[in-house]
């Protein structure tokens, strides 16, 4: 009767614990597909290192995203100064001292995630005028041995070097183990700010595309279970091949990336600049006939090519660009902002991040949570 009373007891506890595991399980199924539903639906905005940093800024964003469709924020882990943005424990960030605390990625992250919020982890790439300085042996080189600065005077990390690579991947996985939900590469490309025909890449025969789709096959191969996404110029879209010249392929850049963030800002493309085989004067006053075209081309392109992993999410204009010429810019607010939303859609987008490199938002151009969920 005892040993009756114990396999009982024993099995009961076997199914308890098998429901358990199962329930978890199908928890983590849930959080996976919920998850993958908000990052192919992506609504964000570019919130700068300082700026994250700051409780008043920080609990205003978790506001903004409580009460607004706005589900992801992206930040700085490293910005284009060359330092992390916190204080890393990867050996060289730290060794080198190539950092600077600009915010607790444990508590901020923390916040953002009890509110149901994901964080992207920006990574800027190669322009880092902080670790090329340090390495010289790992920046690009003048032909006459020093070196290589850019028309503001900064110094730039070699594509070519695959110690570069080891480097900046590095902080992306130390960044993912921190708790970003996805690395955003940027600045994935070479420069083209100064007298490039002066730079001495080194003994290479690889074209400068296929070194920055090798660098990103590499990112992809040490973080294999980590969303990964690459910005891009804008104008890629439009060119064919690599016609910029600084390593940007449509065709090929998106093959081990989630996704690809086209720069879609209006003010960037020139008077007069086709896309989509439609001439924009002033392309800065048609932000929704630019996004549009922009996006309507670029989604034609790729869905041509076989295997192409990445999804289009593209980076739009929250900013007034006074710097152009008199007529040649408007003050961008809500009315700017719905407009490119509305053509991300009408182009059959789904997601979309703003910048705005001083963290101001046109909060007016979103829309409320209870309106957005119907």
């Amino acid at each position: 009767m005892v040993q009756y009373k114990k396999r009982i007891i024993i099995s009961f506890l076997i199914a308890w614990v098998g429901t358990a595991v199962f329930a978890q399980n199908s928890l983590q199924l849930q959080d996976k597909i919920l998850d993958k539903k908000i990052q192919d639906s992506t609504k964000g905005l570019f919130i700068e290192g300082w700026s994250i940093g700051n409780a008043k800024v920080l609990n205003h964003f978790i506001d903004l995203a409580n009460r607004t469709e706005i589900n992801t924020y992206v930040t700085d882990v490293k910005e284009d100064d060359g330092y992390v943005s916190y204080a890393s424990e990867v050996a060289e960030v730290k060794d080198l001292k190539n950092y600077i605390k600009k915010f607790d990625p444990v508590v901020t992250l923390s916040e953002l995630h009890k509110n149901n919020i994901r964080v992207i982890g920006r990574v800027v790439c190669f322009k880092d005028p902080v670790m090329s300085f340090k390495r010289p042996d790992l920046a690009l080189m003048n032909k006459n041995g020093e070196i290589w600065k850019d028309k503001e005077g900064n110094t730039w990390l070699n594509p070519y070097n695959k110690e570069c690579w080891k480097y900046l991947v590095n902080i992306a996985k130390e960044a993912v183990k921190l708790g970003f939900d996805e690395i955003q590469f940027d600045y994935v490309r070479f420069t083209t700010n100064g007298d490039v025909a002066a730079i001495d890449f080194g003994k290479t025969k690889l074209k400068k595309y296929e070194t920055i789709n090798g660098f990103l096959a590499y990112a992809r191969k040490e973080m294999p279970n980590t969303v990964i996404s690459a910005n891009v110029f804008g104008i890629i879209c439009e060119s064919e091949k690599d016609t910029e010249g600084i390593g940007q392929y449509l065709e090929l850049i998106g093959k081990n990336m989630d996704y690809i963030s086209p720069m879609f800002y209006p003010f960037l493309y020139a008077p007069g600049q086709i896309v989509n085989n439609v001439a924009f004067p002033k392309p800065d006053l048609d932000p929704y006939g630019v996004v549009y075209n922009a996006f309507t081309k670029t989604k034609a392109r790729i869905s041509t090519v076989k295997n192409y992993k990445a999804k289009l999410r593209p980076y739009l204009q929250d900013s007034t660009e006074s710097s152009l010429e008199p007529g040649y810019f408007q003050t961008y607010g809500a009315v700017q902002v719905k407009q490119q939303i509305d053509a991300v859609y009408k182009a059959g987008g789904k997601g979309w991040l703003f910048w705005n490199s001083e963290t101001e938002y046109s909060e007016d151009g979103f829309l409320p949570k209870a309106v957005a969920k119907k």
